[in-house]
């Protein structure tokens, strides 16, 4: 049976494993540059995100998670930014993502935001599939753009 909950700081040891999981599927396997210790300043201290859990009650394991953070539209007023929706490749096509999903969206929707918002990498078609199967708008019109701290460290 897999229990639905919001993830606590014991979890950020698995939360990491799970972050890690979904870098390699995203072909960025040395990206995540963060620590299980940052995501508990960051989430349980800092209050800079929430997450979802899903966990397997017979393992304890963690089997999904979804992350995300309020974030602020000069045209819709305050947003929900849905940062990462994994689900364990084993564990897939049992729902798991849909549950996780529609609990931020209630999220979202109980806070009145004017929009929820995620990217997805275009080659990403069980993704793409998944979002469109929510009624979700995929614009190709917008990029993504991105400094890494490296990149912001010329600013300095």
């Amino acid at each position: 049976m897999i229990i639905y909950r919001k993830a606590t700081a014991q979890d950020m040891d698995q939360v990491y494993g799970l972050i890690i999981e979904l870098a390699v599927y995203e072909r960025e396997p040395d990206a995540v540059t963060i620590t299980p210790a940052d995501l508990i300043q960051h989430g349980f201290v800092d209050e800079k995100f929430e997450c979802f859990v899903a966990e397997d009650s017979e393992t304890s394991n963690l089997v999904g998670m979804a992350l995300f953070y309020p974030r602020y539209s000069t045209w819709k007023g305050p947003t929900l930014h849905l940062e990462d929706l994994y689900i364990k490749k084993e564990m897939r096509g049992r729902n798991i993502g849909d549950e996780l999903f529609k609990r931020v969206a209630k999220v979202a929707a109980e806070r009145g935001v004017g929009r929820m918002e995620w990217s997805v990498l275009e080659w990403n078609e069980p993704a793409l599939n998944f979002y469109k199967k929510h009624d979700a708008n995929l614009d190709p019109e917008w990029h993504q753009g991105t400094l890494t701290r490296k990149d912001l460290e010329r600013y300095l």
